[in-house]
């Protein structure tokens, strides 16, 4: 390919990790990229919060603008690459101002995307501009491409997977060591794995980011962000990852997303994968996606979901594309196409089901929980009681057999009600796909 003279010019906001990164790379690998992308690429003016720190790479020759938004109107900036973070403030101005100046728009931020994405795609479609965002969901893992791209002749039935390498590390950790919830978190904060507010990762908030992003382009929808149902890994104890090991699973926290009878289910929730499927095999900080098709089967993506690299790997790849002149829906079809979705009663779905309750330990508990269960209609396919906890009473484990949620649910509320159940029962699904 002939490489033209004239360079994309790019500003980039926000010179953390990943804007250190792409600067890094597309100095690293300036050749190939521009022989890739038709044209070389350069950065032309950065804007972070901090001057004086040292990032790690050589800024010469880049302009620095303190307002990140004034990258929008600088005329040595063809493209702006949003890298603040954060679903309002600077960086929704700072897109907002991009598109309205007529410049594409490469984001990292899953949370804008889940908030705002649908505004700000209509504003690029409206304006004919590019508007990309590979690096937002599973970081370096082509997974937006593969759906808009590799599977765009498919009806997807149903996305799914880990999208958080914090809560996978944890999880993977307290398997391998033995160790607690919050013993494995304090440890990930010091080292850096997890931030000091770890909540929008351990409590699913994160993943329910990236899930409504996959849902709407897996199925032609209008991104639901408040429809997804978040429930996060806090209530995980050692003991539960063991039991689910001696029954041939692991535990994950699973973002799921299907449409069945033309509703849209979404959910990110913690649940027990057979040992053998290939998201439990991805351990560590590893992400992973799985995107069922009805031509195409199976597709699995695995790789690092977060870090400098992979991040700004998939951000200079939409670089690329951008200087390519590769223009397109930013939702794969135009936002007047995207289907407006009800969304999925949780009620009526069928599944397995793990429950852990701590109960006393006393001849006829075990009687009054069953009937709880056979009240509401469902049926027991193994149990276990483990011994004598810190406060004295046993650990009792069951797996049901297919049951309406509801009625796991109901008998979980009368359980919980009994005065021989200390603490709020544990509901963790059983991953059977």
């Amino acid at each position: 390919m002939t490489v033209a003279t004239t360079a994309l010019k790019i500003g980039i906001a926000g010179l953390g990790n990943v804007g250190g990164g792409v600067v890094k790379l597309l100095a690293q690998n300036a050749d190939l990229i521009a022989r890739r992308a038709g044209r070389p690429i350069i950065v032309s003016a950065v804007s972070a919060r901090d001057r004086s720190r040292d990032r790690g790479v050589a800024l010469d020759g880049m302009a620095w603008v303190d307002d990140a938004a004034e990258l929008a109107k600088r005329s040595d900036v063809d493209v702006v690459v949003e890298l603040i973070g954060g679903s309002d403030g600077p960086a929704l101005t700072l897109a907002r101002r991009t598109l309205s100046a007529g410049k594409p728009l490469v984001t990292a931020n899953k949370a804008m995307l889940a908030h705002h994405g649908m505004e700000l795609a209509q504003i690029a479609e409206n304006a004919g501009l590019p508007l990309k965002y590979e690096a937002a969901v599973a970081g370096g893992i082509p997974v937006i491409k593969g759906i808009a791209e590799g599977a765009a002749a498919n009806r997807i039935t149903r996305v799914y997977g880990l999208m958080n390498g914090t809560c996978n590390y944890i999880l993977s950790r307290m398997e391998a060591e033995g160790l607690g919830f919050a013993a494995v978190l304090a440890d990930a904060q010091a080292q850096g794995f997890a931030e000091a507010d770890p909540s929008f990762d351990i409590d699913g908030v994160d993943t329910a980011h990236k899930l409504s992003i996959l849902a709407a382009l897996a199925f032609g929808a209008r991104i639901d962000f408040a429809g997804v149902a978040a429930h996060g890994i806090r209530a995980i104890e050692p003991a539960d990852i063991e039991q689910a090991a001696a029954l041939g699973f692991r535990i994950k926290l699973v973002g799921l997303a299907e449409v069945q009878d033309g509703q849209l289910f979404q959910r990110v929730h913690p649940a027990l994968v057979p040992l053998d499927h290939p998201v439990a095999t991805t351990m560590g900080s590893l992400n992973a996606v799985v995107v069922e098709g009805d031509f195409v089967g199976r597709l699995f993506f695995q790789g690092r979901g977060a870090g400098a690299g992979p991040t700004a790997s998939a951000v200079v790849a939409d670089l690329i594309d951008i200087a390519r002149g590769d223009v397109r829906p930013p939702l794969v079809m135009p936002v007047a196409d995207l289907a407006a979705l009800p969304r999925a009663p949780a009620a009526d779905r069928r599944g397995r089901y793990y429950l852990r309750l701590t109960v006393a330990d006393r001849a006829g508990v075990l009687a009054e929980l069953t009937a709880s269960l056979r009240d509401c209609g469902v049926s027991i396919e193994s149990l276990v009681q483990r011994g004598t906890a810190a406060n004295g009473g046993a650990m009792l484990v069951m797996v049901t057999h297919e049951a309406r949620e509801a009625d796991v649910l109901a008998s979980l509320a009368h359980m919980a009600a009994s005065p021989a159940v200390a603490g709020p029962p544990v509901m963790m699904h059983i991953l059977d796909f």
